[in-house]
């Protein structure tokens, strides 16, 4: 297994120092570099990825590949080969795979082995063993799937016998998960009949798209119910070339930090923008944010295009509950834009944030607690009152790379900058995080 990229804590702090200008480009989108690396596991022949998010979420992945059999190398600055076993032909691990902090990886794993013959075990850190997975479980056990042991709650440590010939089965997702969405297609893949999964609020579609790239029978249909999504099993899945598009939930921290920094215009190249994942940029549009989309374009089966951000006086809005699962990853940062928007933001239906790899709600409130900005907390929807952010506390992490990097970019417009307990754990998804930034002239010590 990988070692850990980050091990002792690492405190941080950033300060007000001009205007952002320049070029980047984000790192690859981390739930496409999951999802490249597992089908390329299931399929046959070589797949080639460029572009791969190198961050230790999506090199645990590689890693569990490599345990069940699979031939995962990188050859290159984000360019990696995959050539697997394929459908059905897994192998047993001989010890329990360590996801580390890796949520997607872990759930969307477990889909994988729960539609195998081959018993696995599932751990990770202690932020992983806090997050709830029998949401996940549930359905693999209707398929055939056996939970040999788990923690208390459904949590990590979990051993899970799958099943050699997974039932196909309609299954109605209880929450906008495309993790859920994704653990279930993945195990039917290797049923002897079609599975269905419909979900009352679209989720991001990455693994319906990828599914079709590798050969698949995908067919999505809108209806009463929902959307249904219908998985036809035993696939030829066949490798592919697969171009990772820049993850968008990465663009959002120098996106929002040139928005609340004076002067700033700074362009972001190659940005994924899935209807399904654009919930906060346009949230930020309605915000007044300067935000213009260059040159749109296809890359890997994905709409990406190029960004160009200027400073902006930002208002408050409502954002509804239906945004969501578009957005589930930005709220944090989006509280930061909203501490400095004129008047107030409502953030509504953000169940979800409370079981993200800390419980993001209450962090985001008391990182706005030492930032100094007004908040409050309804039911589980959260209201922030901007205007001068004075900042100069520091703030908690909980083991979070998306609380950790949203606070430093607060601290980047706060009149007395911000500082975060630990900052080694943003490795996770944007490892160059502090490089890019201090290109675009931010510094954080």
């Amino acid at each position: 297994m990988p070692s850990p990229a980050f091990s002792a804590p690492v405190a941080l702090s950033a300060r007000p120092g001009g205007a952002l200008r320049g070029r980047l480009r984000p790192p690859g989108d981390k739930s496409i570099s999951h999802r490249a690396i597992i089908l390329g596991l299931l399929a046959r022949g070589v797949t080639e990825i460029d572009g791969l998010l190198e961050g230790d979420d999506v090199l645990r992945t590689a890693a569990a590949c490599r345990a069940l059999g699979g031939e995962v190398t990188r050859i290159g600055d984000g360019a990696w080969r995959v050539s697997g076993p394929g459908l059905g032909a897994l192998l047993a691990p001989n010890e329990p795979l360590d996801f580390g902090n890796a949520g997607t990886g872990t759930r969307l794993m477990m889909g994988v082995v729960g539609g195998h013959g081959i018993t696995a075990a599932f751990d990770g850190d202690a932020s992983l063993r806090k997050r709830p997975m029998r949401r996940i479980l549930d359905p693999l056990t209707a398929m055939g799937a056996q939970v040999v042991s788990e923690s208390p709650g459904g949590r990590c440590p979990i051993v899970l016998k799958g099943c050699p010939e997974p039932a196909p089965i309609l299954y109605r997702t209880p929450v906008a998960s495309a993790q859920i969405k994704s653990a279930v297609l993945l195990a039917g893949l290797n049923s002897p009949g079609d599975v269905c999964v419909i979900e009352r609020e679209a989720s991001r579609d990455h693994t319906e798209k990828m599914l079709v790239h590798f050969g698949a029978e995908v067919a999505v249909t809108i209806e009463g119910e929902g959307r249904r999504i219908v998985v036809k099993g035993r696939p030829r899945l066949t490798a592919a070339r697969v171009v990772v598009p820049a993850d968008p939930s990465s663009a959002a921290f120098p996106l929002v930090a040139a928005l609340i920094t004076p002067g700033s215009d700074i362009v972001i190249e190659g940005v994924m923008m899935n209807p399904l994942r654009a919930g906060l940029i346009a949230t930020l549009l309605e915000m007044g944010a300067a935000i213009d989309v260059l040159d749109r374009r296809n890359e890997g089966g994905e709409e990406v295009a190029d960004l160009r951000v200027r400073a902006s006086a930002l208002n408050g809005v409502d954002v509804p509950a239906a945004r969501a699962p578009s957005m589930i990853d930005e709220y944090p940062i989006l509280a930061v834009a909203a501490s400095f928007a004129r008047g107030g933001t409502r953030m509504r239906g953000l169940t979800e944030l409370q079981v993200k790899e800390s419980d993001r709600l209450a962090a985001v409130a008391a990182g706005l607690q030492a930032a100094g900005v007004d908040h409050t907390i309804e039911g589980d929807d959260l209201i922030v009152r901007g205007g001068a952010v004075r900042g100069g506390g520091v703030v908690a992490t909980h083991l979070d790379h998306r609380i950790a990097m949203s606070f430093l970019v607060l601290g980047l417009a706060a009149e007395r900058g911000m500082a975060i307990d630990d900052g080694a754990m943003i490795a996770t998804s944007y490892p160059g995080f502090a490089a890019d930034m201090g290109r675009l002239g931010s510094h954080f010590s």
